[in-house]
């Protein structure tokens, strides 16, 4: 077996390596002394003294690496009246800041969901697959946008997201059940318009699990 390699032959772009940063990470990183905080960062983060991550993920609401499963609204309020993103700011949002410094001032952060709120999928349930109710296309298309916008409001910006994290996998814990038409579409018809409406049409998309 040969492998030819021709460097004048591009296809995609190579944006980074890097890690996601999910409530366990966060809570966990909070319990260390200052001085291993540093040596975290450093070693993860600084281009010169460690490995230089050049990406990093987060979740909008929770995932399997939360101590509960919880969204940023109220019960059945698609009107997204009660958005707020109160349970990231102790933790997440600090951690995430943190890591922006120890990059050099800015470092790519893009953001997936495990799964919609119970009220919006056919199971009534966050956890074990069910899928997003066709009534609730909109409600959470504009969900992903106040997610976006909340974190910039408190100084993250937002380099990409994905439709959903692992689409195909009915899980014990958050997840979604998406075809790759389901996602085509929900995309095309409805979170893209929406982002564009919103200010957010320079947004990174990845239609899959994790890029």
């Amino acid at each position: 077996m040969a492998i030819f390699v021709h460097p004048a032959k591009t296809f995609q772009t190579f944006v980074g390596i890097g890690g996601a940063v999910t409530d366990a990470t966060a809570e966990v990183f909070a319990t260390l002394p200052e001085s291993k905080q540093q040596e975290f960062l450093q070693s993860y983060f600084d281009e010169g003294k460690g490995i230089g991550y050049t990406l990093i993920r987060s979740t909008i609401h929770s995932c399997d690496f939360s101590k509960e499963s919880y969204t940023y609204v109220s019960d059945e309020d698609p009107a997204l009246k009660t958005f707020a993103i109160d349970k990231d700011t102790k933790y997440r949002i600090p951690l995430i800041k943190k890591i922006i410094a120890a990059a050099g001032g800015t470092i790519p952060l893009y953001v997936s969901p495990w799964s919609p709120p119970a009220f919006m999928k056919s199971n009534h349930d966050m956890l074990h697959g069910g899928k997003l109710l066709p009534e609730f296309y909109s409600a959470w298309a504009l969900y992903y946008t106040k997610f976006i916008k909340a974190y910039e409001y408190a100084g993250i910006l937002v380099w990409g997201l994905t439709v959903q994290n692992e689409p195909m996998a009915k899980q014990k814990w958050e997840s979604c059940i998406y075809t790759a038409e389901d996602e085509r579409d929900f995309l095309k018809n409805f979170l893209g318009p929406t982002m564009k409406k919103e200010g957010l049409g320079d947004k990174k998309y990845c239609v899959g699990s994790q890029p």
